[in-house]
This record gives C-alpha cells, structure tokens and sequence, in this order.
C-alpha cells in the first residue's frame, strides 16, 4: 500500500473501530463498562476518522483500497472532497451522540435494549462511512442494506410500544422500496458504462431514454432516504419514537446519506437537462415550505423537529438543485454557489438539528414526556437546556449572527444570480424557489417561537414539568459542543470554504470553479456577525441592570390569580397560520360541544395525521392488497401446481434473456 492510500485506508479502520463498538457490551462486558467502553470505542474512532481527513486534505490525491476477494467480490473504497465532507458530520455526531447516549440511556436502567442500542449504532455509523467511500455498485449496495437494518433496530428499541413498532416497520418497508430503486438505478448505470464502477466518470455518450431513467431511479431511490415530500412517509414516526439520541443521528446524517446519493446523481451528465435541476428546485421548495408547514402544527416536541429535518433536507433540494442548472447553463458560478450552500447547509444542519434533538431529550429525561401542552416554564427550571435550545433554534431558523444564515445567504445569492441570468428556464426556476425559500424562514421562525414560548415559556402545566431539571454532564457536554460549533461556523463562515471547495470540485472537475468567497464575500458576514452579537450582548447587559429583583406578572386579564390553564396551548398559539395550511395539514379536531347555560366539563381534542401516509400511502396500499386477495387462491392448490409455476418461470426466463 503506497502513502496515497493511507487516507483511505485509515478512514476504513476508523469505520471498523466504530463499527465494533458495541461487541464487547453485547458479549457480556458488565452493563456501565461495556456502555463506556462503546463511548471509548466511538471517540478513538471518530478521532483517527478526523485525522485521516486532514491527512486527505494535505495531499493532492488518493488511490482506491481493494478489499477482497469477499462474499460480495471485490470491495473498492476511496476518498474524494465530497465523501470527505459527508465524513466530516457521521464522525461528529456519532462520538457526540454516543457520549450523550451514556447519560440518557444509562445502562443500569436500560440494559438489554441498550446493549442492542450501542451495537446498532456502531454498525450503522460504520456503514454510513462505507457508502460515502464504496466506488462499486456491490460495496455500495451491501453498505446501503446494512445501514437500513441498524437503522431499522436502532427505531425499534423500545420495541415493547405499538407505536415504536409501527414507526419501524414503516421505515423498513419505505427504505426497502428505495432499495429497489437503487438496484435499478445501478444495474442502468452499469449497463451504460460497461462496469460495476462508481462515480468515477460521467455519462457522456449517454442519450435517449436512459439519463432519463436514471434520474428518476435516483431520485425516488436516495429521495426516500433523504425524506423529500411526498417521499417522506417514514420520517416523522421514526424521528418522533427512536430514542432522542438515535434521532439526532438519524436527522442529522442518515438523511445526508440520501443527500449524498442524489448530488452523485446530479453529476453523471456533464450538460444535465434544464428540468433536471428545475425538479430538484420545486421538489425542494415543496419540502421545505409543507415540512415547516406540518411541523408547525405539531404537538409532540420531537414529532416537530422531525418535519423541520424535512424543510431543511427541502432547502439542501433548493441548492443543488441550482447547481445543477449552473451545469446545464455553463454557469460556474451557480454550481459554487448551489452546491457550496447546499453542502454547508448540510453541515449545519449536522450541528443544529442534533442539538434540538438532544435538548428535546433533556426534556423527556427530566419530565417523561415531550407534549407541549403538558410541559411550560422549563426555560427557569432547565436554564442550561433553554439557552442551547434557543441557540439550536435562532441557528436553524437561518437568523444572524448564527451558522444557518450563512448557509441560507449563499443560496440566497445564487438564485439571485439565476432570476438575473439569461436564460428563461432559469429565470422561471429561481423566481418560484427564492420566495419559497423566504417563507420557509419565516414559518420555521413562527414554529420555533411557538416551542420556546409554550415548552420554556410560562408556568408549568404538570407535576412532571414543575420538577424538571438540566440533565448531567454527559448530557450536557455534546450540547455544548454543538452549540459552539453554530457559534463557531456563523461568526467565521470563512474556516468552512477549503471543505466546501474541495467537494464541489471534486463534483464537476470539467468547471474551472471560482472561489466561494470570491464570489461572496464571507469576510463581510464574519464582522456583521461581530457586531450584531456585541450590539444584542449590550442590550442585554443594559436591560440586565435595569431589571427589578423578584417576579411579577405583566398582564393578568383581570384575574387576581391566573393558573396554568389560562395560559395559550400550542394549537391555539398556531391556528393562524395552520389555518392557511389547513388542504394540506387536514388536521383531525374534535371541539367540545358546550351547551346551556351551565355547560358540563369538556374538552378539545386535535390530531395532526401524516398527511401523506395516512391520507394517500395506506389508503392505496389498502386497495391492492383487496384487490390481490383473489390471486390468494393460486397459493392453495396441489404441489404439482405450484412445479407449474416454477417451470413457467423459467420457460419466461430463457425466453427474454438476451
């Protein structure tokens, strides 16, 4: 092996470090040493995973590793600006998540599911690794299975609960039908480059029906994993019912696993159709604006959170969508701009989402239950958890001075560039995708308001909330580091562009591509962002000395002693907007019926269903499985019947193949 391989090399054994993390706490070491040994396992290999990428990021390039021969065949793995980005989140929020997995999930209180827990999670952080470096179809596959199976157990732990059973279930079928996409998809793209080889090169001969048909492929395939509308029907269960920790990995790199997958799409035709990005532009802003959209009517804490994964995987949409018309264009600028913001958008969701989730599990660690209506004035009896989910929720609603308002700014400016091009189609393209991506910050904005005002804001609405407290330390220090991280990334947007720069070339080596920060000044964000954070620190400090000691309400409506269900709920705090979203929320309500003069106790009752699952997916799939039920009696017959079918199987068989 000669020294341009070692990256590659050592990102694998970092991959089978974290990979086999959690054997020995399966194997029997005792419960709390075998949960810190996995914790142990998880940070060594995180940290050698960093330093093989900042071995690749000094080098001028990498040679592939063979593994084999394997049962599969031969494995061949490498590393590139793009897969090293991807890389960057997976090592992260595995260690952290781990870490924070070992106060919330303690292993006296949870033995046998934690076993389970740890072990999956090793396994799937392990083969997310493996898809972002595999360059052949077989690898790729075998490392996409296995990262759907642990994704899929890792759901399930508290199997012993119908919902968690259902949401698991869901995900398993959804992510089995994205599979067989993806054996489509590759089984085309082999037979038009004559090989098993990934990404190595592009589609350039190709014509006809097939880049069609591998877009499609690709879309739906890795569009299923990602969680774009309507393909989204198995996140908002599994988010909402795998343990906080599990979803902050789940939200903040599965779905960049699905990402991934699409932006490798993106890149086969060196002149992709127009409509191609156009698609990705509208599927985009769909998912952005109906995911906050869903969200904002929510009443579970981490149900919301889910559908926000889905408005942000929208705005990633949004971005390559732009870069790949830049492609179609001969545009190097949008390629820069769309696929540099949607990839550090990629990373900054890989910091904030995680950080909500983790707060949302403080949470349910300290009251048992991430109802909004049962929960209020946490933000004074969790202060440590209010001010980090606060900072999670400032970042992801694209404000300043904070790591999601660089990102959204990139974007910003090239569709900008787009609607100011020459072209028609581009025009007709950005002109719908800047004021979706508008809206969706200011939903997202009225959505995070309504859970720092009604979960931390107030009085208590339970005994649970009215004794909560900020979790310990192993909890608090992966929130911690989050949090600093959007500090970090939103003051100093500038540390992230030699990273960006390298994906993005890496994408299209055919481009001579500008510099990010020669096209957008990221210098000038760093010292808004300065003085916007000294200007609010002096605000506050002014109002700090001025404030009374003591507490007294403001506006009591006449009452002399207001009680906790005078205070507004979650549902009557977004009715308004909600409201305009009501075709497609379609919320299910059940309003008291108040009559006399002396009415009897009642109460309002409302259910926001998937809209999607619910309404369209099961309803469908009711009506096959009707349909088919009278093909049932072909599998009741003799045995010499079912000897019939098999050698009209093959009979079919040698008559079509070639």
């Amino acid at each position: 092996m000669n020294a341009a391989s070692w990256p590659v090399a050592i990102e694998l054994l970092a991959a089978a470090c974290i990979g086999l993390s959690g054997v020995p706490g399966y194997a029997g070491v005792p419960k709390r040493a075998g949960q810190w040994t996995a914790t142990a396992l998880n940070l060594v290999g995180s940290m050698l995973g960093c330093a093989g990428l900042v071995l690749h990021g000094r080098g001028s390039g990498t040679q592939p590793v063979v593994l084999g021969p394997l049962p599969i065949g031969r494995a061949v793995f490498d590393l590139d600006g793009l897969s090293a980005l991807f890389l960057v989140p997976m090592l992260l929020i595995s260690a952290l998540g781990s870490l924070y997995g070992a106060g919330y999930w303690r292993a006296e209180e949870r033995a046998d599911g934690g076993r389970r827990l740890r072990l999956w999670w090793g396994i799937m952080t392990a083969a997310m690794m493996a898809v972002v470096l595999a360059r052949d179809a077989i690898a790729f596959l075998f490392a996409w299975e296995l990262m759907a199976l642990a994704a899929f157990f890792l759901i399930a732990t508290e199997e012993e609960r119908d919902e968690v059973r259902r949401a698991a279930w869901i995900y398993l079928v959804a992510t089995h039908a994205g599979t067989l996409c993806l054996i489509a998809f590759f089984a085309l793209l082999g037979r038009a480059e004559g090989s098993s080889a990934l990404w190595a090169s592009s589609l350039s001969e190709a014509s006809g029906w097939l880049p069609t048909a591998l877009f499609a492929l690709g879309l739906v395939g890795f569009g299923l994993k990602a969680g774009l509308v309507p393909l989204h029907v198995w996140l908002p269960g599994a988010h909402a019912n795998a343990p906080s920790h599990v979803s902050a990995l789940l939200s903040g790199v599965l779905l960049k696993a699905g990402v991934y997958g699409l932006v490798r799409v993106c890149g086969l035709l060196p002149g992709p159709p127009v409509w191609w990005g156009g698609t990705l532009l509208a599927i985009g802003a769909l998912s952005g604006v109906l995911g906050i959209a869903w969200a904002l009517a929510q009443q579970d804490l981490k149900r919301l959170l889910a559908y926000s994964s889905i408005e942000n995987v929208g705005i990633v949409a949004i971005g390559v969508g732009l870069a790949t018309i830049g492609r179609s264009l001969g545009r190097a600028d949008l390629v820069v701009l769309g696929l540099g913001g949607a990839l550090f958008h990629v990373l900054n969701h890989s910091l904030m989402k995680p950080l909500l989730f983790f707060a949302a599990g403080s949470v349910l660690h300290a009251t048992g239950t991430g109802q909004l209506s049962a929960l209020g004035g946490l933000g004074r009896a969790m202060p440590r958890t209010f001010a980090l989910f606060c900072l999670g929720a400032v970042a992801i609603c694209g404000a300043p001075p904070l790591n999601g308002f660089a990102s959204e700014l990139v974007l910003y400016v090239g569709l900008l560039r787009v609607a100011a091009a020459d072209s028609a189609e581009g025009w007709v393209w950005a002109s719908l995708a800047a004021p979706a991506l508008a809206t969706i910050g200011a939903l997202a904005v009225a959505g995070f308001v309504k859970v720092a005002g009604i979960a931390f804001g107030g009085t208590p609405r339970s005994e649970a909330a009215l004794a909560a407290h900020d979790p310990g330390r192993a909890m608090q220090a992966p929130m911690l580091a989050l949090g600093a991280a959007c500090v970090l990334l939103g003051l100093l947007p500038v540390a992230a562009v030699p990273l960006l720069q390298r994906a993005v070339a890496s994408w299209d080596p055919t481009l001579p591509l500008p510099a990010l920060d020669a096209l957008l000044p990221l210098g000038w964000v760093s010292a808004a962002g300065l003085l916007l954070l000294a200007t609010v620190a002096l605000i506050g400090a002014l109002f700090a000395r001025r404030r009374s000691p003591g507490a007294a309400l403001t506006w009591d409506c006449g009452y002399a002693a207001p009680t906790p269900r005078m205070q507004y709920v979650d549902a009557s705090f977004s009715e308004t907007l909600v409201g305009l979203f009501d075709w497609a929320i379609r919320s299910r309500r059940a309003p008291p019926e108040l009559t006399g003069p002396f009415p009897a106790a009642a109460r309002f009752q409302s259910e926001v269903p998937n809209a999607v699952l619910d309404r369209a997916v099961l309803p469908l799939l009711a009506a096959v499985d009707r349909r088919l039920s009278h093909l049932r009696a072909l599998q009741r017959g003799p045995v010499h019947m079912y000897l019939l079918y098999v050698l009209l199987a093959v009979v079919t068989l040698l008559l079509v193949a070639p």
